[in-house]
Parts: C-alpha cells; sequence; structure tokens
C-alpha cells in the first residue's frame, strides 16, 4: 500500500521490472523497487517514483532578505522561509546537517497555509531554503505557482545541482535565487560534497541567461577551498558571465563531519581583495560589521549605498537603483 501523503514525484522515467531512473538531479539514481535516492526524498515503490517529503516542513520563520544571503533583492525586506528534510549532496561541512543529512519529524502543510502564512506576515514572498529545496521540488514548484498568483516573490537558496530540465520548467516561478558555488574544484565537490561541479556552474549560466536575479556564495574553508589560484579562478569565471553578478565569501565554522578551525578573517579579506579587481559586488558574511566588506558600494565612484550592521540595513546612497552621486544603475530589484 501506498502512503495517502505521498505523490508521484516528477522527471524520472519508468525501466524494467519495477524499477526507476530519476532525473530530478544529475546523481540520476536507478532504483530497484524499494529503493530511495541519495537525496533520501525519493522512493521506487512498484515501479513509480514517489516524492516522500511533499509538504513537510520542519522550519520556517520570517526571515531578514539578507540572511539568504541577497543583498541586492529588496535589501531591508522580510521573507517568510521554510524547508524541510534531505539533500542531493553530503558536503563534510554541512551548516544544516541536521534537517538536510537524515529525515527528521515535521509538519505537514498544504500550499494554501504556506502562502496564506507569507501573506499574514507581510512578507515580499516565500524563501525556499534551510535544506536543499530542489529535492522537494514538487511542492516547491506548487506553492510557488500559487504564490505568485498572490503577487508573492519566490526565493531558491540552492546548491544549483539540478538537471536542466526541471530547472527550466520552475525558473518563470522564480523572481531570485542564490546558488552555492562550493569551490571552483571539481575533486572538491566529488571528495567532499560527493557531488560535481560542472552541473552547478551550467545551472549558474541557465539563471542568469534566464534573467532571474542572481547572487552566488562561497564558503571558504581552510586548506580546502581557500587558495589564492582558486579564488581568482572562481571570481574570474564569474566575471566571464557578468561582472554584476554579486558573490558572498561566508566564514566556514567546525560542523558536522568537519573540524577544521573556522576561517581566519584575513583569508575573507583577502578573497575580497582578489574578487573585487574583477566583479563589481563582493561581499563578506559571518563576520562581525566590523570586518567589512558588508556595504554595498557604487562601483563607479566608490560612495557607500547601503550600510549594512548585520541585518540593520540603511540606504544613504540609492534611489529607485541608481547612485544618487553619479547616476550608476546597481543591478539587482530595489
Amino acid at each position: 500500500m501506498v502512503n495517502n501523503n505521498l505523490k508521484e514525484a516528477r522527471f524520472y522515467k519508468r525501466e524494467a521490472v519495477n524499477k526507476v531512473r530519476c532525473l530530478l538531479c544529475p546523481h540520476r539514481c536507478f532504483l530497484p523497487n524499494n529503493r530511495t535516492g541519495i537525496c533520501m526524498a525519493r522512493k521506487n515503490i512498484d515501479g513509480v517514483l514517489y516524492t516522500l517529503n511533499y509538504g513537510e516542513v520542519t522550519s520556517y520563520a520570517l526571515d531578514p532578505i539578507e540572511k539568504k544571503p541577497l543583498y541586492h533583492f529588496y535589501p531591508g525586506s522580510q521573507i517568510f522561509s521554510i524547508g524541510t528534510w534531505g539533500c542531493n549532496l553530503k558536503c563534510t561541512f554541512c551548516q544544516n546537517w541536521t534537517i538536510s543529512q537524515q529525515k527528521v519529524s515535521a509538519e505537514y502543510f498544504e500550499k494554501e497555509s504556506i502562502v496564506e502564512m507569507a501573506l499574514s506576515e507581510k512578507s515580499i514572498g516565500i524563501a525556499y531554503t534551510y535544506n536543499e529545496p530542489t529535492i522537494w521540488y514538487e511542492f516547491v514548484y506548487d506553492t510557488a505557482k500559487l504564490a505568485k498568483e498572490k503577487g508573492l516573490k519566490n526565493v531558491l537558496v540552492t546548491n544549483g545541482f539540478i538537471s536542466e530540465e526541471p530547472l527550466k520548467e520552475i525558473l518563470p516561478l522564480i523572481d531570485a535565487m542564490n546558488i552555492d558555488l562550493k569551490s571552483g574544484s571539481e575533486s572538491f565537490y566529488r571528495e567532499i560534497c560527493s557531488g560535481q561541479l560542472p552541473p552547478v556552474m551550467r545551472t549558474i549560466k541557465q539563471v542568469f541567461e534566464a534573467g532571474v536575479h542572481l547572487e552566488l556564495t562561497t564558503l571558504i574553508i581552510p586548506t580546502l577551498n581557500d587558495r589564492v589560484d582558486e579564488i581568482e579562478e572562481i571570481t574570474n569565471w564569474i566575471a566571464s558571465i557578468s561582472d554584476e553578478i554579486p558573490l558572498h565569501f561566508s566564514r566556514y565554522f567546525p560542523q558536522y563531519k568537519m573540524d577544521i578551525e573556522p576561517t581566519p578573517l584575513n583569508t575573507l579579506l583577502s578573497a575580497y581583495e582578489i574578487a573585487t579587481k574583477k566583479l563589481k559586488y563582493v561581499y563578506i558574511g559571518n563576520v562581525p560589521s566590523e570586518t567589512g566588506g558588508s556595504n554595498t558600494i557604487c562601483p563607479k565612484c566608490k560612495k557607500e549605498l547601503i550600510l549594512r550592521d548585520i541585518y540593520n540595513i540603511k540606504n544613504i546612497g540609492l534611489n529607485k537603483g541608481v547612485c544618487k552621486n553619479c547616476g550608476e544603475k546597481i543591478p539587482g530589484r530595489f
């Protein structure tokens, strides 16, 4: 018997003798009967692939948009944020491993309830975050569609490890994305994250070309992805797409299976200096505001436009997305 709360998954194909292949992400899990995919959230039951976490919410809160982090998307606003359990990557440093790397208890919500809560909180929209949102694709898609009909914005905070076709289908519903670019190294993705780099790079290009507001985040981990040449490589690759894509460097702290010491502040400042040679908008996160690197600065006249003290936001130089001092148009949604 199939649990009534289960929902047939999208993006899979049936194989012989009750086997299926999931097509949602680049893992393309081949699943015999009663087997579950790498993400833990999709299971073959008698030759039909089911999503196991449809509507299962482990976390929800009204968050500052800067927490996603998104600095060029309605700065200073609040967004209703939800997450479930599971992930299609296995990062040994995962900062949210308690919900991403194991199945945990959750509260079931209909999509209508999520949208109603977002509206009641006066949120600008809904952020699908905390764990990897693409693995509960069906619920995110259904909720995002309803949210858009109600005038809400939809935000994905994602690792970008999704197949091209499902991404193409959901992008018209999405207003903004923050994508983790965990490293510029394929070996890092394979050995540390059990994933692949090329699909993430393809996702970033696909999102940018679709005109969805895009920001990127790289968590800097000492000895693993903090080399000068790797920071330069990441920066150059992003700049080859657009030098206006905001890039956030975040400070790593020991978590899950990794016990490397926290990222030194000087390492983050060095990464910032390297990246700002090629990119117009670079930020440092997970550090005290006095460290620097949190304010938005006009790339033309160098005036400070938006001041940030953690989640206290003050617009001092921006008017409808334009620098008051020199008239430079700042990319984003303001």
